[in-house]
């Protein structure tokens, strides 16, 4: 019997596969079901600063007032009901399944989610995964100043809670290695999720507007993950959680060898159904009886950028494919 375990912000999970933020993580049902499908971990559906702020801006039109007290009271009333359904949905949770429980606040500020945060550890949340959607659009922002805001985020929710923290972030920086070391010198980052998705636009020719492109990703949208996790993996002392674009074994073991601690799937759960993590499990068991691996740490992390034999394929790979001889 393989051992499949692994740590992650300090929480044992008995396997690497967590699903990830999304519509299958919003219901206590839905969970017990990814639970009994051997999930090691989920995380809740994000609440999302924006989704407050538009509830927010709804009500004070439907209950116009010149008096600043109402309108004090209706902006307190429309965060405490949002907030008020998330933690229900951290309890009833925490008193169906047995796996650890990851809360997800998805935001661009610190301003709304001070009180919130103390709020989802006090519910029993086990961990908090702080998804922080910056695109660098401003272009009155320096690439500081926009790094800067990562941190402003974090201190001011850090400084709330006692639960384990994992930043996701972008992958959109000016300096990308530099301010995941930075913030992972901040004592309360246990980890990474790289990377988040934004919103891909399309364009409809016919009725000229501006439309979601396909939502779901594909194997090949790895690619940025798998090497960024090889580039840091030994380099920051932090735990790596590949996000996008892993659906299947193949995947998953991928992201294992580069030195992710575990990953997080939505895609290929909406695809094929809650079961496909029991297909990527056994994969992985097979693939580690061909190499008479026992435990993941047996291999994880044999193909970072730190031990890797050919480590400049993770960082010139075009120009040293056709003009460095590498196959």
């Amino acid at each position: 019997m393989k051992d499949l375990s692994v740590n992650y912000l300090g929480l044992q999970l008995k396997n690497p596969i967590i699903v990830g933020s999304c519509g299958l993580t919003h219901s206590s049902a839905k969970i017990r079901e990814l639970a009994e499908n051997n999930a090691a971990a989920v995380v809740l559906k994000s609440l999302f600063e924006e989704q407050i702020q538009a509830e927010l801006k709804s009500n004070l039109e439907s209950y116009y007032t010149d008096y600043p007290e109402a309108v004090d009271y209706v902006r307190a009333y429309t965060r405490g009901n949002a907030v008020q359904e998330y933690i229900t949905l951290i309890s009833e949770v925490k008193n169906t399944v047995d796996i650890p429980v990851i809360a997800s606040i998805n935001c661009v500020s610190g301003d709304e989610w001070v009180s919130f945060a103390r709020s989802v550890e006090q519910a029993g949340a086990d961990a908090l995964e702080l998804n922080i959607s910056l695109l660098p659009s401003n272009p009155r922002l320096t690439s500081q100043e926009h790094e800067d805001l990562y941190t402003g985020i974090f201190d001011k929710i850090a400084a709330q809670v006692s639960i384990p923290i994992a930043l996701k972030i972008s992958k959109y920086s000016s300096s990308l290695a530099n301010l995941i070391t930075r913030l992972s010198w901040k004592q309360k980052v246990g980890g990474f999720v790289l990377f988040n998705r934004f919103f891909n636009p399309d364009v409809d020719i016919d009725t000229l507007r501006v439309k979601s492109a396909e939502i779901f990703t594909t194997p090949e949208d790895s690619a940025d993950t798998l090497r960024w996790i090889a580039l840091l993996s030994g380099v920051i002392d932090k735990d790596l959680v590949a996000s996008t674009g892993i659906h299947d074994s193949t995947g998953l073991i991928k992201q294992l060898l580069v030195g992710a601690s575990a990953v997080q799937v939505v895609s290929t759960l909406y695809k094929n159904g809650p079961a496909q993590i029991g297909v990527m499990l056994d994969g992985l068991t097979r693939w580690m009886e061909a190499r008479s691996y026992n435990c993941i740490a047996d291999f994880r992390g044999k193909l970072s950028y730190e031990q890797a034999e050919n480590p400049a394929a993770f960082e010139r790979i075009q120009f040293m494919k056709y003009y460095g001889g590498i196959a």
